[in-house]
C-alpha cells in the first residue's frame, strides 16, 4: 500500500472518529438534563424575542450552560422561529430538547380570574386588580379611558364584558383580559339576538343586553329565569314600567347601604325603573348565557307580576293580576 493512501486512510478514519464523538456528544447533551441554579425556573418571552435572545434570557434566568449552544439548537432542530411568547416554568431533569419542545408548543405556565354572572363592572376591575401575576395597567384609567383604549370609545362599559373564568399567561395585561372578555360578550349576544321572536318587544341588541344584566339580577332560582323574564317582555309589550329593585339599587351606587326604602323607590334616577317607563340607559351587570338567551326568548307566560317566596328557596311566585300579586305578596312577604 502506497504511504500517501495509507495516511490518508487514517486521516479519513481520524476525522470520523471525532465526527462520530462530536454526534454522540451533541446527542448525549440535548437528552441530558440541564444543571439549574435552582428550580424550577421561571422565564416570560415577550413577543418578537429573537431565538438567540431566547437562549441567553434562559441562562440569565438560571439555566447553566453555554447560551450559544441553547441559539445553535434552536436554530440547527429547524424551530427557532416557531418559539412562542408566553410565560414558562422548567424543573429539574428538564433537557434541551425538552426544553425547546415546550417553548414550541406553548406550554405556558397559566393563571385564572373568575369574572361572576351579576357582577358590575366595578366588581370586575377589583377581581383583575387582585389576579395573580396580572400585570395590572388599567389602574389609574377611568371607565371612559378605559373603553377609548380598548377601541370603543363613548361605550358604557357595564354589561359589555361576558362573565366567566379566564385562563392567561403570566404577565399579560389586565387590558388583554378585558378584551377577550368584551369579544365574548359580543359572540354570546350576536348568539342570543338570532334567535329572538318576531314580535319580540326588544328592538336592538343594547336593549337584549340591558333586560339580560336585569333579569340576571332578579334570578334567584335557575328554573324561574325565563319565567322572570316573561314577565319584563309582558311589561315592555304594553309599556307597564318595569318597577325592578335591581335597577333603583344600582342608580343609588354607592349611597345603597344594603336597605331599599320607599324613599329610595320614589327617589328618581334614570335607572328608576319605578319613576321612569321602558329599559334604563345602560345594563346594571354583567349577564351570562342563560339570561342572554331568556331575555331575547322567555317562556310563555301572561304573568305581569312576580314576588320572591322568601323560603331560602330563590324562587318567586308569579300572578297574572294586580289582585292575585297582592295576595302573594300577603301570604310570602307579610305572612298574612
Amino acid at each position: 500500500m502506497r504511504g500517501w493512501f495509507r495516511w490518508f486512510l487514517v486521516g479519513a478514519l481520524a476525522l470520523f472518529l471525532v465526527l462520530g464523538a462530536g454526534a454522540w456528544a451533541a446527542h448525549a447533551w440535548l437528552n441530558k438534563p440541564l444543571a439549574m441554579q435552582s428550580s424550577p425556573l421561571e422565564l416570560s418571552i415577550e413577543p418578537g424575542t429573537s431565538p438567540a435572545a431566547v437562549a441567553e434570557a434562559w441562562v440569565k434566568a438560571g439555566i447553566q450552560t453555554n447560551p450559544q449552544w441553547l441559539y445553535q439548537w434552536f436554530r440547527w432542530s429547524g424551530q427557532a422561529k416557531k418559539i412562542r411568547a408566553g410565560s414558562y416554568l422548567v424543573k429539574d431533569a428538564t433537557s434541551p430538547r425538552q426544553l425547546l419542545d415546550k417553548m414550541v408548543r406553548g406550554e405556558e405556565v397559566l393563571e385564572s380570574v373568575k369574572l361572576l354572572e351579576g357582577w358590575t363592572f366595578k366588581q370586575f376591575r377589583q377581581a383583575l386588580s387582585k389576579a395573580p401575576h396580572l400585570r395590572q395597567t388599567i389602574a389609574a384609567l377611568s371607565d371612559a379611558q378605559l373603553m377609548e383604549s380598548m377601541g370603543a370609545p363613548g361605550l358604557h362599559p357595564e354589561g359589555q364584558f361576558f362573565p366567566d373564568t379566564y385562563a392567561y399567561g403570566r404577565g399579560v395585561s389586565d387590558l388583554t383580559v378585558l378584551k377577550r372578555a368584551h369579544a365574548t360578550m359580543q359572540r354570546q349576544l350576536d348568539k342570543a339576538w338570532a334567535q329572538r321572536p318576531a314580535d319580540s318587544p326588544l328592538k336592538t341588541k343594547d336593549q337584549a343586553l340591558i333586560l339580560a344584566s336585569i333579569v340576571e339580577k332578579e334570578t334567584g332560582l335557575e328554573s324561574d329565569r325565563g319565567k322572570v323574564a316573561g314577565v319584563f317582555n309582558n311589561r315592555l309589550r304594553i309599556n307597564m314600567r318595569l318597577q325592578t329593585d335591581p335597577t333603583v339599587i344600582y342608580g343609588l351606587g354607592d349611597k345603597f347601604d344594603g336597605n331599599l326604602r320607599r324613599r329610595d323607590l320614589e327617589a328618581d334616577t334614570p335607572w328608576n325603573t319605578y319613576t321612569r317607563g321602558g329599559l334604563p340607559p345602560t345594563p346594571i351587570s354583567m349577564p351570562g348565557a342563560p339570561s342572554l338567551r331568556v331575555a331575547v326568548n322567555p317562556d310563555a307566560t301572561r304573568a305581569l307580576y312576580f314576588v320572591a317566596r322568601g323560603d331560602g328557596s330563590g324562587g318567586s311566585v308569579f300572578s297574572e293580576s294586580l289582585e292575585a300579586h297582592n295576595r302573594a305578596v300577603n301570604k310570602f312577604q307579610r305572612g298574612q
